[in-house]
């Protein structure tokens, strides 16, 4: 998760500072929400001051566009301010967010460019960058791209096209494709050819989407993955080598490329829809959708939304089995199994442009990597429910065979227990991290913690009974430690600071009531609770978890084997680093 304790988070924000539209498409993701509810509240003031708590809370938008609804229906003035705001914006924290890896652009808009021409003059001064939205073919655009009253709206679109010729910005369009439009390829080579040559707009920096269908009604037909295929090889076929090759190799088709939002672990990192009453949701797609909501900026703290976003992406993708193909694929480490709103319309946990995107990854020459490792390394991220199935095999350098940490864990039954990754499950508000000793695990986590959030411990049953003569003497054993350190001892060793020991006894557990067949379960929140004052508010703090008889077994191999104790000098036990955020203040209202 992207929280940065200490440092700036940057995070990429659309406004939404209207809701009503001008148009009725017929596959309107927003169906009957295209109208602005919330008049009395200036556009600007809500930008500026979810812009303000961003930047108070340690995050900052490296880029705001705006979104709708339709921008453009607004009034010239509050729109002019919204642009001049935005652009002010850029030129104040442009040197920042350069040094910090960002490409500063202008203000820029989503529109269907049916009332660009009444802000033209603000289009100019501030040089907005223009992303319009047009039915390809042109033809299906007078069909499906309608005012509320049923006209067409084709004629008009193209004429405010043509008085954005000399304007200074960036003027682009997108075009959603369905089946229906898949139909008629020759006629939408034809039409783009037209667009490159006969219109002001940059056809080198057109981009496709693929439709799905949630809200068209049964009007419109999603893409196979094979006619998806088809589109891709018939648009290199034709635009490969001509003014438009930069266009066919690069923007056209980036969505479906690993640096778009759809390719990422974790979008509730980064993106965020912000709406002119203050609700937060993921972005256009989850707009509305109350499983992708994040919250609302004048009622809930900046690090609250950022934790839901997390939790609820997080869920989003685990709520959905993963594929047994994506865990054999070496494209996994670029299409993170795509986007996790279409991917729970479909029901299917595998992107739904995943043929697309593969000839697009082979066509650019990205590295195929079906190695363990490189698929490990998503899974215990984003699928820890089924990390036993992909664990790589642990390789032992030739040189240090026997005397290696692996080797002796390997030659040592009592000690496989210690060390076992299935053992233990940390379950944060319903998502679960397994745990891993953290002197071999391969990829360091960490959780976000809170007052009032659900914390489970599960521990795996027979993990009592492990190297344990009587076990009704044996105890859950878990270790708190701050991210601040101290120095302790004869050896003046700087480490983390001990907070806590705490023991729950196997007859204790017995009784406690679990969700999970096979598990106890602890409900360690109240636990931490008691010692929230004492953690680290700038470091990651830790816990670990063992048995009080695996624990035993340890300490003895340490005076046993002077390798052992060399490698597992630090506490060897199964842990998760963490954050722990106060959410204790006062919400924000807005009157």
């Amino acid at each position: 998760m992207g929280i940065y304790m200490g440092n700036t988070k940057y995070i990429h924000l659309l406004y939404v500072p209207t809701m009503a539209c001008n148009l009725a498409c017929r596959y309107c993701y927003l169906e009957d929400e295209t109208k602005d509810g919330y008049r009395e509240i200036p556009p600007l003031d809500t930008l500026k001051y979810a812009v303000e708590k961003f930047e108070q809370s340690g995050a900052k938008p490296f880029n705001i566009s705006l979104h709708g609804g339709e921008v453009t229906t607004l009034a010239a003035e509050p729109f002019r301010e919204l642009i001049r705001y935005i652009s002010e914006y850029y030129d104040e924290n442009r040197e920042e967010l350069t040094a910090a890896g960002y490409r500063v652009g202008q203000p820029h808009i989503k529109t269907n460019l049916y009332d660009l021409d009444r802000h033209l003059d603000t289009i100019r001064d501030y040089e907005v960058s223009i992303s319009g939205s047009l039915d390809l073919p042109l033809s299906l655009h007078e069909h499906y791209r309608v005012t509320k009253g049923g006209s067409g709206t084709l004629d008009r679109i193209l004429a405010n096209i043509e008085l954005l010729r000399g304007l200074p910005g960036k003027k682009k369009v997108s075009a959603t494709l369905f089946r229906e439009h898949f139909e008629h390829l020759d006629e939408m080579i034809r039409d783009i050819h037209m667009l490159h040559e006969k219109t002001p707009l940059d056809m080198n920096d057109f981009n496709f989407m693929i439709g799905f269908d949630y809200n068209s009604g049964g009007m419109l037909t999603p893409m196979s993955g094979e006619e998806q295929v088809e589109l891709f090889r018939r648009m290199h076929e034709e635009f490969d080598g001509t003014d438009l090759d930069e266009g066919v190799n690069g923007a056209w088709f980036n969505e479906f490329g690993p640096e778009y939002c759809t390719n990422c672990d974790d979008c509730g990192d980064k993106f965020f829809l912000l709406e002119k009453n203050g609700d937060i949701y993921s972005c256009v797609r989850g707009q509305k959708h109350e499983e992708f909501y994040y919250g609302n900026i004048y009622r809930h703290s900046v690090e609250e939304m950022f934790e839901t976003a997390h939790r609820k992406i997080i869920a989003a993708h685990r709520n959905l089995e993963f594929p047994e193909e994506c865990g054999r694929c070496g494209w996994l480490y670029l299409c993170k199994t795509g986007c996790p709103f279409v991917k729970n319309v479909y029901r299917d946990g595998k992107s739904y442009t995943c043929e697309l995107q593969k000839e697009l990854y082979k066509r650019r020459e990205y590295e195929y990597r079906p190695d363990p490792e490189t698929i490990y390394s998503y899974v215990r991220n984003m699928r820890p429910e089924v990390i036993q199935t992909y664990l790589p095999e642990a390789r032992v350098p030739e040189e240090d065979e026997g005397t290696s940490l692996l080797s002796i864990i390997r030659r040592d039954e009592r000690l496989k227990g210690i060390y076992d990754s299935g053992a233990f499950v940390l379950n944060v508000d319903g998502a679960d991290f397994s745990l891993e000793s953290q002197i071999l695990k391969q990829v360091r986590e960490f959780v976000y913690l809170a007052d009032g959030l659900s914390v489970k411990l599960y521990i795996r049953k027979d993990m009592l009974d492990l190297e344990s003569p009587y076990p009704q003497n044996n105890s859950l054993y878990m270790m708190l430690l701050s991210g601040d350190t101290i120095t302790y001892g004869d050896e003046g060793r700087t480490k983390q600071a001990h907070l806590m020991t705490h023991q729950i006894y196997k007859g204790v557990l017995e009784k406690l009531p679990s969700d999970r067949e096979g598990w106890y379960c602890v409900e360690i929140g109240p636990i931490l609770s008691m010692y929230k004052d004492m953690l680290s508010k700038e470091n990651p703090n830790n816990l670990f978890f063992t048995t009080a008889d695996l624990r035993d077994v340890h300490y003895q191999k340490q005076r046993a084997n002077a390798y052992y104790h060399m490698q597992a000098i630090n506490l060897p036990f199964q842990n998760i680093e963490f954050y722990y955020l106060d959410l204790s203040g006062e919400e924000e209202n807005y009157d």
